[in-house]
């Protein structure tokens, strides 16, 4: 079905197109069959729904199966309760569907609902993780009783997009600031008065190469925390064995610089596997790994230590650490610590050269996020800071 009038080029009018599908599912409700069985423990029951195309129309009669629909489909009674749940919504919003069900905002719609028109709400839930889904709802019959048809609609990806453009603007661009401007001035200095100046050239361009480092960190950094939130609402499927997952971060730090790697020392992994995905686990441990090494170093003469390992947990899951015996954090600043683009100022026990670019630790709590999992962060000023990753 192609929706028109004001649709751009290359686009669907959402309103029109979910109408359509909630008139066609609405419109015959009164001759479903309905067949009910359940999924496996934990999930809503799933009713087997099918729609008769209607006699009066002359066409031959045929039947379309509801849950065949791309669309994530609900039907729910005028009370709020759940009636029928497509296996599309299902699938797409798999634990987090009861709480949009029960969600004010819907039931109040539901409420006020009047026949005859298309509700448009927007529901966003903290839980599991933080989640947009626009709701179009139109009222109806269901087995001979008011009802109404909902339609679901994910805009998380569109929202973290949104949100990761006006954080570029805000913030990427005041942070590109400082290294574009020390490119600018020292390749007019090149230019200009040292053109002809060994000397100056030789001392110049290490400091434009680290400059333009800092600059393509940063912009690698955001690329890769954008990707990370488009997926964040997600669970992964995947499998993970916990000695694969340490024998491949072994095999990244391997490829480092070796002033990068040479505290760090990779505890034997315990047995068995966790559900996730381990290309993420493993970055939550480089990026662990990356600010231990960087700022996890004590003053000399005393030797850096950094520690990396895994165990199961009492209660359950698996529990990943990293933990250095470097100048620690102050109290104030954990709370803070996973926020973008926040940086912990420099003090004489912490290098002030190098504050990174303050998007590591979010990347590691919107990863662990999607996970379902927890990061704690413990630190006592003087004796180091172990950060812990739950994987549930």
């Amino acid at each position: 079905m192609r929706a028109m009038g004001h649709a751009r080029d290359g686009e669907y009018d959402v309103t029109t197109l979910v109408g359509l599908v909630a008139g066609l599912v609405m419109g015959a409700l009164g001759t479903y069959g309905v067949m009910r069985r359940y999924h496996a423990a934990g999930r809503l029951p799933y009713y087997a729904a099918r729609l008769q195309a209607d006699p009066a129309s002359g066409t031959e009669t045929d039947t379309l199966a509801v849950d065949d629909l791309p669309v994530a489909l609900l039907v729910l009674a005028r009370s709020g309760r759940l009636l029928h749940a497509g296996a599309t919504a299902q699938a797409e919003f798999a634990e987090g569907l009861g709480t949009m069900i029960r969600h004010p905002v819907l039931q109040r719609a539901i409420s006020e609902l009047q026949p005859g028109t298309i509700s448009r709400v927007r529901i966003e839930t903290d839980v599991p993780v933080r989640r947009i889904v626009e709701a179009f709802i139109k009222a109806g019959q269901w087995q001979g009783q008011p009802a109404c048809s909902v339609a679901l609609l994910d805009a998380t990806a569109r929202e973290a997009l949104d949100r990761a453009r006006s954080d570029f603007v805000a913030h990427a661009s005041h942070e590109l600031r400082t290294p574009l401007a020390a490119l600018l001035g020292f390749i007019e200095t090149l230019q200009g008065p040292a053109a002809n100046d060994t000397a100056a050239r030789q001392k110049f361009l290490p400091i434009m190469a680290r400059q333009a480092a800092r600059m393509q960190r940063l912009i690698d950094r955001l690329l890769y925390l954008s990707r990370v939130q488009m997926l964040e609402h997600q669970r992964p499927q995947g499998q993970i064995s916990v000695p694969e997952l340490f024998a491949r971060l072994n095999d990244e730090l391997q490829g480092r610089p070796a002033a990068d790697r040479a505290d760090i020392v990779i505890q034997p992994a315990p047995d068995g596997t966790v559900r996730g995905d381990a290309d993420q686990i493993v970055q939550v441990l480089l990026n662990l790994c990356e600010n231990a090494c960087r700022y996890g170093r004590p003053l000399p003469p005393a030797v850096a230590r950094i520690e990396i390992g895994a165990r199961w947990h009492e209660g359950g899951g698996l529990d990943l650490y990293v933990r250095d015996n470097g100048p620690g954090i102050e109290p104030q600043h954990l709370p803070r610590l996973t926020e973008r683009f926040y940086r912990v100022p420099p003090s004489g026990a912490r290098n002030g050269n190098d504050q990174g670019t303050g998007l590591g630790l979010a990347i590691v709590r919107h990863i662990v996020d999607r996970h379902g999992g927890r990061l704690d962060i413990s630190s006592t000023p003087g004796q180091g800071t172990c950060c812990t990753v739950w994987l549930p």
